[in-house]
């Protein structure tokens, strides 16, 4: 999956730092998700939308690759 997490932090320049509070996980976490490491569960996907005020399909989109 791909997300535009990096580019709508960075458009609020915030630190991964910051969205990790504001999400209530770890920079970790947040660094992960960034690099399409790990997909996050559907409640932190909500709180992910919430945070950029928009839905989770203007966040995250299927990789054509995995088709």
């Amino acid at each position: 999956m791909r997300n535009h997490v990096p580019r709508l932090r960075e458009e609020r320049g915030w630190s991964q730092r910051r969205l990790a509070d504001e999400l209530g996980v770890s920079r970790q976490t947040v660094i992960s998700i960034e690099k399409g490491r790990y997909d996050p569960s559907l409640p932190l996907a909500f709180r992910l939308a919430a945070a950029f005020d928009c839905r989770i399909e203007d966040l995250f989109e299927p990789d054509p690759a995995e088709d």
